[in-house]
């Protein structure tokens, strides 16, 4: 089976400032409340390294059956501005797609402006790269929720 691609970019006015913006990106625990693409999913750190070179590993999927591991590997860490890492996930020992994964912020007057880019490579199919950009999508909306709710109290 040849290796699929794609990629796909999203941009959102969030209404926090860059360094707490950040925050809500990079660190673990923010990430489990905002990265699940919907109520029935869950992601749950297992090991956490924000550094550069660091790993983080956490695992993801249906609440009652998490069953894919991924693999988050930080490359560069501009805070509070610039990040790129890669996530490779894996269900039963074996890696099914490794994407790279950019952000940038910009500060606006009232907030931040969040710019993702994503390149998945599939290993098992073609249908892994629009399953990555649901799943982005979900966990963008579930963020936006989160940053309101933050910027509101």
């Amino acid at each position: 089976m040849k290796t699929d691609t794609g990629a796909f970019d999203f941009e959102r006015d969030l209404p926090l400032p860059p360094d707490q913006l950040w925050h809500v990106l990079t660190d673990a625990n923010m990430r489990e409340r905002w990265g699940a693409p919907s109520p029935e999913m869950i992601l749950k750190v297992v090991t956490s390294d924000l550094s550069i070179g660091g790993i983080e590993r956490h695992m993801c999927g249906p609440k009652e059956n998490p069953e894919f591991e991924v693999e988050t590997r930080w490359y560069r860490l501009d805070t509070p501005f610039d990040a790129a890492f890669t996530e490779t996930v894996e269900i039963g020992g074996g890696a099914i797609a490794t994407s790279l994964v950019t952000y940038r912020l910009e500060e606006k007057e009232k907030g931040s402006k969040l710019f993702v880019h994503v390149a998945v490579s599939s290993f098992c199919g073609p249908e892994a790269s629009s399953e990555f950009k649901d799943g982005w999508l979900g966990g963008l909306k579930n963020l936006e929720a989160l940053v309101a709710e933050l910027a509101s109290s």
